[in-house]
Formats: C-alpha cells, structure tokens, sequence
C-alpha cells in the first residue's frame, strides 16, 4: 500500500493550488490531494466536505481536520510516521490542526531528510523536504484504512 500512496500522491505534482479543488492537473488544497489519493484508492469518499474558508481554522478554532482523520483513518504516533502516511500539522501553536501532507521519503523519526507532498499554498503541490520548520508543527499522523478497491492489502 505504501508504495501506491506515494505513487498516486506524486501524480498530483505541479497541478495548481487551488482552495477546496480536488481535480489532479487542474487545482487542489493539501485537503484535496489527500481527498484524489483516497478516490484512487479507496473509491467514493466517505463523506461529504463542506464548504470552508481559507481562515476557517483561525475563524472556527475546532479541530475539524483532526476530528475528520480519526473517523477515516488509524492515527499512528508522529514519531512511527513512515512513506505513506498521513500528517497533520498546527501552522500556529494552540491553533488547530491546518494543513495535511502524505509522507513521501523515509520517516518522521530520521535524522536524515523525510520528504512531503503537500499542496503549497499559492503554488502547487509539490514534494518537499521535511525540515525543523515542519517538524515542529507536526501535531499527529495516520495510516491509511487497511485495503483498497482492488482488495490489497495494506
């Protein structure tokens, strides 16, 4: 299963962010790549995203994003994180969990350089390396549901 996760999230490279887009090629935020990687993998989505805001997180304060991977998928500790996963991150300390991001190269706990793919805000989705900057705001980290469509296992 890893290795399809990372291999459908770097299908999404280069398209274009684009808040509440879920559209490989053509326009999506780090929640609508991870949204495109469960279609691919999974089918139909489990449930229906409402409309939000760009500030939603700082106008809301709940922990909506956080609340939405424990219902889908099987939180992990940060610190067992490996490609393929999926990480959340606090933008601001004692603000929600914002944006998310798939593990694409080594794990949470190397000292060498993990990589991301995440959807960049104003840019694109892009693969990135995993610095202190992020490591920081790293606040939890998930495993995929166990099979996909086609019945691997994960």
């Amino acid at each position: 299963m890893t290795s399809r996760v990372v291999a459908s999230a770097r299908s999404w490279l280069g398209t274009p962010y684009q808040h509440q887009a879920s559209v490989r090629g053509h326009g999506a935020d780090c929640l609508g790549l991870l949204r495109g990687v469960w279609r691919e993998l999974f089918g139909a989505e489990p449930e229906t995203i409402p409309p939000y805001r760009p500030d939603w997180a700082e106008v809301g304060g709940a922990e909506t994003l956080l609340q939405a991977a424990r219902r889908w998928l099987t939180e992990i500790p940060v610190e067992a994180a490996r490609a393929g996963d999926v990480l959340l991150f606090r933008m601001e300390p004692g603000a929600p969990a914002k944006h998310c991001a798939i593990l694409s190269a080594g794990a949470v706990s190397d000292q060498g350089e993990p990589r991301m793919i995440h959807a960049y805000w104003g840019r694109a989705v892009v693969e990135s390396w995993m610095g202190g900057w992020w490591r920081r705001r790293l606040v939890a980290a998930f495993a995929w549901p166990a099979h996909s469509t086609d019945g691997e296992a994960g």
